[in-house]
């Protein structure tokens, strides 16, 4: 914790929790803003549906490439200059994204989208526990969340509003005026919550030798695969959303946002709820509830999808279901691997968004489009990816056992 924690912000929790909740919803709110606009990119640009989809991979790529380096940059030279340097560079993006003409172009800008929206989502998670001893920084971890998910519910209404009563286009400038303005508020208001003695001389050498280090840390390894992977068995219903809404519970452009009110709500329900558990009971326990939760939406999911016809009224729930079990169990499972790097916890940020935006770009690009024309392979693939985040963290559980800490 930074030495002068207690001065450096005198305004109430929850307004920094409004405040690095608005960095970190800036990556999810610019996918979830043109998911509605993709028939009309497709029609303006000529795109084929896989190009329409690279769209997604290369912003979910330079997302995950560049989260790399943000913490780890934020380490070196501080929180602010990282988080109003991405805002800068996502703003100059989006006006470039509603500038273009060809889907090449689109893709490009997109990718740079990427590099620069995950550094505020990276550096909030490093500025709460610089700011914060462990149960308050779950607390404020759950309202971010919670306030997090205010803005991608709302995103494809807009996004569809847009796209509606003027085109494509109008959504990226409205993304460049998003960019614009966060950096003011953030240049005005965002602390400089770096303490002196942790500061690390950047050199690409020592770097990499520290993700090395880490990445040689299975406890490490496995909490970012338990939070991270399970994910996308909610997110790949967002990536394939035309398909999923459009042609399988058709819906409209601009009725999107119940799919997106169904699954943030289920994210803040789930926060709120780990916010109050904070301190009350074993994090472990509480981890254990959140995978309950979703393997319980998963099972269901699968059945119905198997011997039901399809149908919004169950579909949607479900998945807020599921989202909700995340949300329960996140914000103990990161505030974990930041602390598997106490002295460099930019870095440990970073490499785990990173591994989880590289799983996102993997899902994009190769796992949804072979899934998305099927329900039941939609339901297959978020079971898989919750397997993956069941059994990472039974692995850490094992670990822990008394024949593994003697």
């Amino acid at each position: 914790m930074h030495p002068q924690a207690a001065s450096l912000w005198r305004h109430p929790r929850w307004t920094l929790a409004i405040l690095l909740a608005s960095l970190g919803m800036l990556g999810p709110f610019s996918i979830d803003t043109y998911l509605p606009a993709f028939e009309g990119i497709a029609r303006s640009t000529g795109a084929t549906p896989v190009q329409l989809q690279q769209t997604l991979s290369g912003y979910l790529l330079g997302f995950a490439v560049m989260n790399l380096f943000h913490g780890a940059l934020s380490d070196s030279f501080g929180r602010r200059p990282v988080v109003l340097g991405g805002l800068a560079l996502f703003t100059l993006a989006s006006v470039g994204c509603a500038l273009s003409e060809r889907i090449e172009t689109l893709i490009l800008f997109r990718a740079l989208q990427g590099m620069s929206a995950g550094a505020g989502m990276v550096i909030s998670r490093a500025v709460i526990r610089d700011l914060f001893p462990p149960d308050q920084a779950q607390r404020v971890m759950s309202q971010v969340t919670i306030f997090f998910g205010v803005a991608p519910a709302v995103a494809p209404l807009l996004g569809g509003y847009l796209y509606v009563h003027a085109d494509w286009h109008a959504i990226f400038w409205f993304l460049s005026g998003v960019g614009a303005l966060l950096w003011l508020v953030n240049w005005r208001l965002l602390p400089e919550s770096l303490p002196p003695a942790s500061v690390q001389p950047f050199a690409l050498r020592p770097l990499m030798q520290g993700y090395s280090s880490l990445l040689r840390n299975r406890r490490f390894l496995l909490l970012v695969l338990a939070s991270g992977v399970p994910f996308n068995g909610m997110f790949l219903y967002v990536l394939a959303a035309p398909t999923f809404l459009g042609q399988h519970l058709g819906f409209a452009p601009t009725q999107y946002f119940w799919f997106f009110v169904c699954s943030i709500g289920g994210i803040m329900g789930g926060a709120a709820w780990s916010g109050r558990l904070a301190g009350r009971i074993a994090p472990e326990r509480q981890v254990r509830r959140g995978f309950s939760i979703m393997l319980a939406a998963t099972l269901m999911n699968l059945l119905l999808n198997a011997f039901a016809p399809q149908h919004a009224l169950w579909s949607l729930p479900l998945i807020g279901s599921f989202s909700l079990g995340w949300a329960l169990m996140v914000p103990v499972v990161t505030l974990m691997v930041l602390d598997q790097a106490p002295d460099r916890r930019g870095m440990a940020s970073s490499l785990q968004s990173a591994i989880a935006a590289a799983a996102n770009a993997l899902v994009a690009g190769a796992l949804v489009p072979l899934v998305m024309h099927s329900l039941l392979g939609l339901a297959l693939a978020s079971a898989a990816a919750l397997c993956v985040g069941l059994g990472a963290w039974a692995w850490v559980q094992r670990g822990n056992s008394p024949a593994n800490t003697g």
